[in-house]
């Protein structure tokens, strides 16, 4: 069960990196970005599209080796408990928000739930 969590990181990070890199204008405008300059379009390239990039090779390595799994849910905790803090506060502070902001806000809960709960049920 494990290894599919990671796999599904991997995935998701994957798509969300080609999107992102491929349809840089649509994305950011879907997320709420209304221009990207050049500076604001390099960043949102290496963010979006290097950086989750980078997270997917992560998961990847994680998922290929069993004995680095818990290693992997312990990063998935940290990552998603700091996004999800983030993301409450400026679904608050930033409402309303696009309706693709709502689905990712919901994907990153479930995807901190399902590292909590992979990590309370592992056997040690």
């Amino acid at each position: 069960m494990t290894a599919a969590y990671l796999w599904l990181n991997v995935v998701l990070y994957a798509v969300f990196s080609a999107w992102c890199t491929l349809k840089p204008t649509e994305t950011a405008r879907a997320i709420g970005y209304a221009a990207l300059e050049g500076g604001g379009r390099s960043e949102y390239l290496v963010v979006y599209g290097g950086l989750q990039l980078g997270l997917a090779v992560a998961y990847a390595m994680f998922a290929m080796h069993p004995h680095w799994h818990r290693v992997g849910l312990l990063f998935s905790l940290a990552t998603y408990a700091a996004i999800v803090l983030f993301r409450i506060v400026t679904l608050w502070l930033y409402a309303p928000v696009p309706a693709l902001t709502w689905c990712v806000a919901a994907l990153e809960l479930a995807l901190l739930v399902g590292a909590a709960a992979l990590l309370l049920t592992r056997q040690p």
